[in-house]
C-alpha cells in the first residue's frame, strides 16, 4: 500500500470516527434532555442509532489498526486475527441492530408489509458481507500458515547452505 492510499484511507476513517462520535454524542444529549412534543417513541431508534455508531467506530478502529500493519508489513501475523475479528463482530452486531430497526418499525407499516420485508432483506445482505469478511479471514489465516511454512523451509534450507 503507497504512503498516498494509506494517508488518504486514514483522513477518510478520522473523518468518519469524528463525525460519529458528533452523531453519538448529539443522540446522547438528545436522550438527556427533557423529550420535545411527541419524540418519545423516537427513543428506541435513538438508542438502535448510538449502538449502531458504536459498532461503525469499532470496525473503523480496527481497519485503522490493519492498515497500520499493513504499512508495517506485519499484516500476516495471528495479531492481525483480532482485528478482523472485531470487523466482523461490528459487521453483525450493525446487522443485529438493523433487524432491530425493523422489528421497531414493523407496527408502523401494517398497511404495507413490503417495506418491513424489504428492510429485513438489507439484514440479511449486511450479515452476507460478515460472511464475506470471514472468508477473507479464512484466505488470511492461511496465508499466515503459509508464511510461516515458508519462514521454517528457509531456515532449513540455510541450515543445508
Amino acid at each position: 500500500m503507497g504512503k498516498l492510499t494509506v494517508g488518504a484511507l486514514r483522513a477518510v476513517l478520522a473523518v468518519v470516527l469524528v463525525g460519529t462520535v458528533c452523531g453519538q454524542a448529539g443522540m446522547v444529549w438528545m436522550l438527556a434532555t427533557d423529550p420535545a412534543d411527541g419524540s418519545l417513541p423516537l427513543t428506541p431508534l435513538r438508542v438502535i442509532t448510538i449502538l449502531g455508531m458504536g459498532a461503525a467506530q469499532v470496525a473503523l478502529v480496527c481497519v485503522w489498526r490493519l492498515v497500520t500493519m499493513v504499512r508495517r508489513g506485519t499484516v500476516f501475523s495471528h495479531a492481525a486475527f483480532r482485528y478482523v475479528d472485531g470487523v466482523i463482530g461490528a459487521i453483525v452486531t450493525a446487522a443485529l441492530l438493523w433487524f432491530a430497526v425493523t422489528a421497531v418499525n414493523a407496527p408502523g407499516q401494517r398497511e404495507d408489509p413490503g417495506v418491513t420485508l424489504i428492510m429485513g432483506g438489507i439484514g440479511l445482505a449486511v450479515l452476507g458481507v460478515a460472511l464475506i469478511v470471514l472468508v477473507l479471514r479464512m484466505l488470511l489465516a492461511q496465508a499466515v500458515a503459509r508464511d510461516a511454512e515458508a519462514t521454517k523451509m528457509e531456515a532449513e534450507l540455510d541450515e543445508v547452505i
